[in-house]
């Protein structure tokens, strides 16, 4: 079996601005939820059969209490902001587990899956549907790899080394080097990405690097390195078979007329008379 794990937050907010471009601000107010399920069942549709996605039920972590400058929810637009548990409760009607997050990120529930899925000896590949470059530390050779949707490409471990240039292991210390400004910390000052490849090709991981390569900066490193490494023990499920699709619940019946998106119920349907219909 191939298990498919998708960012649903990053989904919600790709729908969100992809639907400004047409509607010119006027905002339809589940018009990104109707998105995020068009793009789960077109997964459904073209042979998907064991998913799970992982949201950001709140922005802040346990990380916000290590760096003042991690990202927070200030500046979402109410009306996108209005639309995340409506995603999970849409998500969770249409028969695909969902994860909420809390005190962890979505990022942390998607390693954690990619983790428990990957032990599991049925499973053939997991595949992580996000472009974010944290998920890059969970690729392990061809067996989990990493898909960005918008440019439809599969990053297996020698398509991280190309596009990094450090082993998926040492994602977390690239990006202490050089920073995340989408996560809201800024890396070490004078180094950019040739020379934070160079130092770890060099010296491994920031824990053994000599005193003299980064002085007295080594500490707020080490530090940014602990807000890149994602959590993989989160408890989220015992088996891939938790993850498999069943077709959507009695309740979703409701959900195409509240997103005015009214296919969604006979794809849904159709989706389900075709996983019914595959063997095993």
């Amino acid at each position: 079996m191939i298990v498919h794990l998708v960012d649903g937050t990053y989904e919600l907010f790709r729908h969100f601005y992809g639907l400004r471009r047409f509607t010119k601000g006027d905002d339809r107010p589940l018009g990104a939820v109707a998105g995020v399920l068009t793009t789960l069942l077109q997964m459904l549709e073209e042979g998907a059969t064991h998913l799970g996605v992982a949201t950001d039920h709140v922005i802040e972590s346990f990380r916000n209490d290590l760096w003042s400058g991690y990202k927070t929810g200030d500046g979402i637009e109410p009306a996108l902001w209005a639309q995340f548990e409506p995603l999970e409760e849409a998500i969770q009607a249409l028969g695909i587990v969902v994860w909420p997050m809390v005190e962890l990120e979505a990022d942390d529930a998607l390693a954690s899956a990619a983790r428990i899925a990957s032990d599991d000896s049925r499973v053939r590949q997991v595949c992580i549907w996000t472009p974010d470059k944290d998920l890059a530390q969970c690729v392990r050779d061809g067996r989990v790899v990493q898909v960005d949707r918008r440019t439809n490409a599969v990053r297996d471990a020698e398509a991280v080394r190309a596009k990094f240039g450090v082993d998926p292991q040492r994602i977390p210390d690239y990006l202490a080097l050089v920073g995340d400004s989408a996560d809201g910390y800024p890396g070490i000052a004078g180094i950019g990405p040739k020379g934070a490849a160079a130092l770890i090709a060099r010296h491994g991981p920031i824990e053994d690097f000599p005193p003299d390569a980064l002085g007295e900066r080594r500490e707020l490193a080490l530090l940014f390195k602990r807000l890149a490494t994602l959590r993989t023990d989160a408890a989220l499920f015992a088996h891939a078979d938790e993850l498999r699709w069943r077709g959507p619940t009695a309740g979703f019946a409701q959900w195409p007329q509240r997103l005015r998106a009214p296919r969604l119920l006979s794809r849904a349907q159709g989706a389900a008379a075709a996983a019914a219909a595959r063997p095993g």
